[in-house]
């Protein structure tokens, strides 16, 4: 692996750097200063995880720099098991999000069959894993084809786990599991997810604004319109089925 890519980075500028601290005793730490912008390289190890948590909602990029490259270190020995952790999370909330969807359809009753229940689960959870593969393969095809040169330095697995977590907004879904809240609730949350993703992608790979929302937006296209493909065969073999029972 490039030695550049274990290396910090500062949350002004992006500027590499060795060490973000000198530890003189217990808790007693020096920030480091960035070489190139001459500022503190990361203002975020002394901050409250909420401030954190604030800047990343805001789409602060030096928040996005801060959690990618200082926090979840590439060459960290836990990055495999955090790779796993975030895929399965990911798509349990994308499954969860279909369900939601999928309960305001008029096709969906507290009354079904348990084989119409188990098939429609089954259904779902494929049509779940399809759509987010063609959306991650179509999206690691567009940052190769279309980002700048940066990104071929960066291995698949940096730039899917930098998308997985940049999802983190799919968590509000939980929200739904208490308080009962319109469908519309949902697409206001794949906005700030496409979002989100624009701008983790923009600090991973350093290229430009207008190429970062066009390779997250026909990533997010394909899924959808994946998802919508798999949804008109079903109701389409759900119709055939029907009209062949007495």
């Amino acid at each position: 692996m490039d030695m550049d890519m274990d290396m910090y980075r500062c949350v002004e500028c992006g500027f590499r750097i060795k060490t973000l601290f000198v530890q003189y005793s217990p808790g007693n730490i020096r920030l480091m200063k960035c070489e190139n912008c001459k500022a503190v390289a990361d203002e975020y190890i002394e901050c409250n995880f909420l401030i954190l948590l604030i800047d990343l909602i805001l789409h602060k990029p030096k928040a996005y720099r801060h959690l990618l490259f200082n926090v979840l270190k590439q060459g960290a020995p836990h990055f495999e098991g955090l790779f796993w952790k975030s895929t399965v999370g990911y798509l349990l909330l994308d499954a969860y999000r279909s369900l939601v969807l999928k309960s305001c359809d008029e096709e969906w009753s507290s009354s079904m069959s348990l084989s119409s229940l188990v098939w429609t689960c089954r259904k779902l959870l494929t049509d779940v894993f399809l759509g987010n593969l063609l959306f991650l393969g179509t999206f690691l095809l567009a940052t190769k084809i279309f980002l700048s040169r940066s990104a071929g330095s960066l291995r698949n697995k940096d730039i899917l786990l930098a998308i997985l977590i940049s999802s983190y907004f799919k968590m509000f879904l939980i929200v739904m599991m208490v308080w009962e809240f319109p469908s519309s609730v949902i697409f206001i949350i794949d906005l700030f997810v496409l979002s989100s993703n624009t701008v983790a992608v923009k600090v991973m790979t350093e290229s430009a604004m207008s190429r970062c929302i066009g390779a997250c937006f026909s990533a997010h296209a394909v899924k959808i319109f994946t998802t919508q493909v798999l949804e008109l065969r079903s109701l389409r073999y759900s119709n055939f089925f029907s009209d062949l029972m007495p």
